[in-house]
């Protein structure tokens, strides 16, 4: 299944590329719905490197669902654009549900200034993805909301 977004964020294309490889923008923009905890010695890097990244979630704070692998991947630019690609995987929980997860985030710089953010989910979880999916879809609306507010905000 896929999920799509198409925005046109209010900052500059190095505050979004800054934002995309955080991890407390990533933190800010799945809560109150998601929180996610590093499980990482000394938890959260400033910025996501290359790799496996462990992670623990809970939906609104309160209720364990599962533990999941954040694997970073920073592909080279493609046409303007500047990539992080997440290929994780479920460790525990309602992650394991999901076989195949592939997710995309695109920025590149706009001629008036702002960032075109793209973003791509494609995941698989057998007989549970077309239950599975209104799920995200929800959950990457939120993102969005959270995105196109947070960008006013970001400094290069």
């Amino acid at each position: 299944m896929r999920i799509l977004l198409k925005l046109v964020l209010d900052c500059d294309v190095d505050a979004a590329w800054t934002a995309v490889r955080s991890p407390a923008v990533f933190q800010q923009v799945s809560a109150p719905i998601m929180r996610f905890t590093s499980l990482e010695p000394g938890g959260y890097p400033e910025s996501w490197p290359e790799g496996e990244h462990p992670v623990a979630a809970k939906a609104f704070g309160l209720v364990p669902v599962g533990e999941q692998v954040i694997r970073i991947g920073i592909p080279p630019e493609r046409a303007g654009a500047r990539l992080v690609v997440d290929t994780g995987y479920g460790v525990s929980g309602i992650f394991t549900t999901v076989t195949a997860w592939h997710h995309t985030m695109a920025v590149s710089p706009l001629a008036d200034g702002r960032t075109l953010y793209r973003d791509e989910l494609r995941f698989e979880a057998g007989r549970v993805t077309a239950l599975l999916w209104p799920v995200y879809w929800v959950f990457w609306q939120w993102r969005a909301l959270r995105i196109s507010q947070l960008a006013r905000i970001w400094q290069a």
